[in-house]
């Protein structure tokens, strides 16, 4: 209701930081500043509250053996949220008299969800520690003193990663798919926007992507659970950018060809979707298992740290770094399409680095793996 009051107006703007170019979108930005500023912050919340808290917990409770049959079924739980709300968006906000009211009805629903949230970890974490209190009474007996979860700076986690290698390598992956997820997804989402220039429509027309995202995910994830059991860490680790690498190319095909009529951008829109679509349920139903499962057999200070400093580095550096490239990229060629070659360059490069990171963090995962399961069967031969 006070959009008036505190948000500047486009022209004054635009003649404190000039026109043209990359600097049309900066003024955008700022002249809309409480919108970036909500979307930053929920941008935040959801990888480094929500990512970070659940993975810990899950790492904390589930063994490897274990994980490989109930860290996919994690992902398909997931699935259904994007269904869910995505028909909220399509069927509800999307019907508002305009984005102001659409927004408020977006935002009751977050609040509802973060209440559940809240809840069911409370309930969780009371029958996890009601089941354990044998293990717990033990640890009394042993004298074994209680660890504290650490809280790292942004400095210390960047040292704490530098320090060990298999965790430089996690961190090489959740790089890797923020860099390449976010080179694809803004230039495909700038499509979008040229087909459906009504905010509106855009929000509809994304409500039922996410649906179908999360449709996909709960159907795919029955082969994800099979392709971890049977052919392994490795296969299951490299799925995704080895996917990604395949399906970008029709999508940068058409853009590079050119998108002078309606049908070509109707064209790149649809290819981009099925990109953006398959890359998405991929992620979910590959990536996140084997990145969360490389945690496990790792020693509980490199867990707990190493997790709490590649969730806040890797997937914050990744996201923003790809889109600060491609801010650059703006005020260089105008605009994200007429940059799309470097762009192409950038993907592909990223994408190799990615599976070469994945190559290598497969023998070590194996080996500390190994190692664990004769450390612990030596501790039950005592």
């Amino acid at each position: 209701p006070n959009a008036s009051v505190l948000h500047p107006s486009l022209e004054s703007v635009q003649k404190l930081i000039g026109t043209g170019g990359g600097m049309e979108v900066l003024a955008k930005i700022f002249t809309h500043w409480t919108s970036a500023l909500f979307y930053v912050v929920a941008e935040i919340y959801s990888s480094v509250s929500i990512g970070l808290m659940f993975w810990q917990f899950a790492n904390d409770v589930v063994s490897v053996d274990q994980a490989k049959r109930f860290y996919p079924l994690f992902a398909q739980m997931s699935g259904f949220a994007p269904v869910i709300a995505g028909q909220y968006m399509v069927r509800y906000t999307s019907k508002a008299p305009d984005l102001g009211a659409s927004l408020n009805r977006l935002t009751v629903a977050i609040t509802i969800a973060g209440v559940m949230i809240c809840v069911m970890y409370k309930i969780a974490k009371n029958y996890v520690e009601r089941t354990e209190v044998k293990q717990v009474e033990e640890a009394i007996d042993k004298h074994a003193p209680k660890k504290k979860k650490p809280k790292m700076s942004m400095v210390e986690s960047a040292k704490f990663l530098a320090s060990s290698q298999y965790l430089r390598l996690i961190a090489a992956l959740v790089l890797g798919y923020g860099l390449s997820i976010n080179f694809t997804e803004i230039m495909w989402k700038s499509l979008v926007k040229k087909q459906y220039p009504n905010p509106l429509d855009y929000q509809r027309f994304m409500g039922n992507f996410s649906t179908a995202v999360g449709f996909c995910t709960c159907i795919v994830i029955f082969f994800g659970v099979q392709v971890i059991r049977i052919l392994g860490w490795r296969i299951g680790a490299i799925a995704t950018p080895s996917m990604m690498a395949l399906l970008a190319i029709p999508f940068f095909g058409c853009i590079l060809y050119g998108l002078e009529n309606t049908a070509s951008l109707r064209l790149a829109v649809v290819l981009g979707t099925i990109q953006s679509l398959l890359s998405k349920t991929s992620k979910y139903a590959l990536f996140d298992p084997t990145t969360q499962m490389a945690y496990i057999p790792l020693d509980e200070e490199s867990k707990v740290k190493g997790k709490a400093a590649i969730d806040v580095l890797g997937s914050r550096i990744g996201k923003s770094g790809g889109s600060l490239i491609q801010q650059f990229l703006v005020l260089g060629f105008g605009n994200i399409l007429n940059a799309a070659p470097v762009v192409v360059a950038i993907y592909y490069s990223v994408l190799l680095g990615w599976i070469a990171s994945a190559n290598k963090l497969s023998g070590l995962f194996q080996a500390k793996t190994e190692m664990g399961k004769a450390e612990s069967n030596e501790k039950k031969k005592r």
